[in-house]
């Protein structure tokens, strides 16, 4: 038994170490490390390690926190909406964070912060469905209510969120590499030197959200049981 629980331990600490080193990696490689001389792009390019994997962190979060809402809905435990929760909180500050370094992106490749891009609309509205939640969750005093409703409305805004993020996009005009017949970033010029940082970048800012997702639930539990 405590060989177990050693062992879990060891678990959790290494993930976290692993998430400190990735992200150390990926500031000081992404920031120093040259990167394709791309026209209009630029050395804006490097904002792709940072902005990118929020939206990959996002909807790993959503979809963590759909899951556990049906994992609630099932079997009606009080920790399972804990999770369901907080993984959305954690989820919507990733989006926040993807929108902004968004918009300093377009800046300087676009000429403005918001340029009424068909993914960035598909992106805010995606967040103002998740927000919607939290004032949903909000606005009813029975915690059981709030919970079972909560869950079903969550399950609501994932399915939302996916066309608006990655399919009615791809159907209209954009700026965006991939979106409106233009081509994604795996047919410019990039090469091996920013996939050693990109796909890091993903799993480090992945896991760093579910570090931070892991001390929220740690102290809604210790506030529950206060």
């Amino acid at each position: 038994m405590n060989r177990s629980k050693d062992g879990y331990k060891k678990l959790q600490t290494g993930w976290k170490i692993l998430s400190i080193l990735l992200l150390v990696y990926t500031c000081t490689a992404g920031l120093l490390m040259e990167v394709p001389r791309l026209s209009i792009v630029n050395e804006s390019i490097r904002a792709l390690y940072f902005h990118v994997p929020m939206w990959f962190g996002m909807v790993f979060l959503f979809f963590m926190s759909a899951f556990n809402a049906i994992r609630y809905l099932r079997n009606g435990s009080a920790f399972y909406d804990i999770l369901s929760r907080e993984f959305a909180t954690t989820g919507v500050v990733y989006g926040a964070l993807g929108i902004v370094t968004g918009m300093i992106w377009a800046n300087y490749t676009w000429g403005s912060p918001w340029h009424g891009d068909p993914k960035q609309n598909g992106a805010a509205v995606a967040l103002l469905v998740y927000l919607a939640y939290f004032i949903l969750r909000g606005s009813l005093s029975n915690d059981e209510q709030s919970a079972r409703l909560g869950a079903v409305y969550n399950l609501f805004a994932f399915a939302a969120m996916i066309p608006l993020i990655f399919i009615l996009p791809r159907m209209a005009d954009s700026m965006h590499p991939g979106s409106g017949g233009n081509p994604g970033f795996n047919m410019y010029d990039l090469d091996n030197r920013m996939r050693m940082v990109f796909y890091p970048a993903v799993l480090g800012w992945i896991l760093f959200g579910l570090w931070i997702t892991d001390l929220r639930i740690r102290i809604k539990r210790l506030t529950i049981n206060s």
